[in-house]
């Protein structure tokens, strides 16, 4: 079974359900997402971008190779096959060398599809929208979609089982990375219909004249903004109230729902109203990256009162000198003040902290910290810096983490994740 087309299926057959999608390579969240997704018993896609993996590295350092054997290996850690579990790539196409000229680009892309795909990565989001050196820094549907059936066809080629591939298309689709930048006055606007209709168009179009008839039946995704984004220090949240207008746009496409990025810290109730709408792929990351963050200072402030040599920004101050040394994560995402800035580096929603937990000094400056609280703590104590249902996670998850403290982490990670697992039977 096709587990991405399934989902796909069922929404579009008027099932309110989804498929979470975790964007993160930090070992506690995917591990947490993994335990949860088994404990629903659910499907669920683990997702990789360009730049985060690719033929070359990525700042991960991993190819796409190195990350489904990682994942793998930190699935077979903690006891959980992966059968439910589809590897997705995300914002694959030039982007990574946009500042090269288009042909130089689409080279490169067209080995990072090889990669992809020969690696195993099955769900591709077909990311063409940004302009190369000398182009617009948004190039039109046209040439977008041309790009993407380039690609495809390179997918198609190389792909152990091409059966088993799924596209994402669509040019209207966010930064790799997720968060807009903080501007004053700006506002989120869906996606126009017609703009959607078009997008939707000129990629068949494409696909058809690359002769992709086959591979355009494996189209199941587009990107649209369905109105809900986050910038560093606000959300902008989704308005139930406001009409379905984009739902239209998909007629005449059943194999295909919509897929929306960007979706971290919106309210619960969102969800099961952007899979009414036909919002099958819903993507997360930094909210998950943000719960990990959030747990580990909580726990860092825990650790003073049980020790009186701990001060409770221990890991706070190993996070700002590895920021302010390498600032380059960070500085050109947050704007403000000095304090501004240091509290955007820290607390913002954008979470630009997330690369880097894995630096050495990090590392070592979280495992001091499991370290410093290795049994339970006295209920009332852990209740002054956890919610009750992140508690009662946490206990059921003490085992497999290996410890009180890294079990509430996960349990932090989970309670952000879990609203995202809905679906009708």
């Amino acid at each position: 079974m096709n587990i991405v087309k399934d989902i796909i299926a069922r929404n579009r057959s008027g099932k309110a359900v989804t498929l979470p999608s975790v964007c993160s390579a930090q070992p506690d969240v995917l591990k947490a997402s993994l335990l949860v997704a088994h404990e629903q018993n659910a499907q669920m896609l683990i997702e990789a971008t360009s730049n985060q993996v690719n033929q070359f590295g990525g700042y991960t350092g991993m190819t796409p190779k190195d990350f489904i054997a990682y994942v793998r290996k930190l699935a077979g850690g903690i006891g959980i096959n992966l059968d439910q579990i589809v590897f997705g790539g995300d914002h694959l196409g030039p982007q990574v060398w946009r500042n090269t000229k288009a042909e130089e680009a689409m080279s490169h892309a067209q080995d990072l599809m090889r990669c992809y795909v020969e690696a195993g990565f099955t769900k591709i989001h077909l990311d063409c929208s940004e302009g190369c050196a000398g182009e617009p820094a948004q190039v039109d549907d046209e040439t977008s979609a041309t790009r993407a059936a380039e690609l495809a066809a390179v997918c198609e080629k190389y792909a152990p089982n091409p059966n088993a591939l799924s596209y994402v298309i669509g040019t209207e689709v966010p930064p790799p990375g997720g968060a807009r930048a903080e501007e004053a006055g700006q506002s989120i606007t869906p996606t126009n219909p017609e703009h959607a209709r078009h997008s939707l168009a000129c990629h068949m179009a494409a696909f058809e004249a690359k002769g992709l008839a086959a591979a355009w039946d494996r189209v199941i995704g587009l990107v649209v903004q369905p109105g809900l984004e986050f910038a560093p220090t606000h959300v902008d949240h989704f308005d139930m109230a406001q009409p379905d207008r984009l739902s239209a746009a998909l007629s005449g496409t059943p194999h295909i729902a919509f897929e929306a990025h960007s979706t971290d810290y919106q309210n619960d109730n969102v969800f099961p109203e952007l899979a009414r709408r036909h919002f099958a792929v819903l993507k997360v990351g930094p909210a998950l990256t943000f719960a990990y963050r959030q747990a580990l200072y909580a726990l860092d402030h825990l650790s003073a009162r049980l020790n009186s040599t701990r001060d409770g920004q221990g890991l706070s101050k190993v996070m700002e000198q590895l920021m302010q040394d390498q600032p380059g994560y960070w500085q050109n995402h947050y704007l403000g003040t000095e304090t501004e800035l240091r509290l955007q580096r820290h607390f913002g929603y954008a979470d630009r902290i997330r690369y880097y937990w894995p630096e050495p000094a990090a590392l070592a400056a979280v495992d001091d910290l499991f370290a410093a609280i290795k049994a339970p703590v006295a209920a009332p104590l852990v209740a002054q810096y956890f919610a009750p249902d992140v508690i009662r996670r946490a206990e059921t998850l003490e085992v497999t983490a290996g410890g009180w403290a890294r079990a509430l982490v996960w349990a932090e990670i989970q309670t952000a994740l879990a609203p995202y697992f809905i679906g009708e039977t």
